[in-house]
């Protein structure tokens, strides 16, 4: 058993506190953050970004990570596994970067990442939650559905910000 799995109260524990706190967000600031300040305890990862789709470009507006990612930078949707996410509404799960045709290779090469968890948000896909490790690895299917999950927290507060709901 992985420490991962040995962790499953916490982090259950950690995405149920995140389920609270997406759940009052009022803002579209306001959900960013919370992703920010709770997604890589939740996700177990190096780093996260969180990613919206403006038009045909990806924009990496938060992160929080080991070392520097992509914050602030725009891609186009077509080269970038964040765009990938998005227009086929699917979630990527890559264990090496450097050997999957769907990375921008020189974008990572000054970073840290190794493997990544990328996986869309919202109905609409309308933004993009990457999660990144340091070392390459093989992703377990608790890891895999532990970011999902979390990512579709975050696309449900997304768009209940964007549509709300009338009771």
């Amino acid at each position: 058993m992985s420490l991962y799995e040995q962790s499953s109260s916490i982090r259950a524990a950690l995405l149920s506190e995140a389920r609270e706190r997406l759940g009052v967000a009022r803002s579209q600031i306001a959900v960013i953050e919370t992703v920010r300040q709770t997604a890589r305890d939740i996700c177990g990862s190096d780093g996260i970004t969180f990613v919206l789709r403006e038009g045909d470009l990806c924009h990496y507006v938060e992160e929080d990570a080991i070392g520097p990612l992509w914050k602030g930078q725009r891609f186009p949707l077509s080269s970038c596994i964040s765009g990938w996410a998005m227009m086929n509404a699917q979630t990527a799960v890559i264990e090496d970067v450097f050997e999957d045709p769907r990375i921008p290779y020189d974008a990572y090469l000054p970073t840290f990442v190794k493997s990544l968890i990328m996986t869309p948000l919202g109905e609409k896909n309308v933004a993009a939650m990457g999660a990144y490790w340091r070392e390459k690895r093989s992703f377990t299917n608790l890891e895999i559905s532990t970011v999902k999950t979390y990512g579709a927290l975050v696309g449900k507060a997304l768009s209940d910000l964007l549509e709300p709901q009338h009771h």
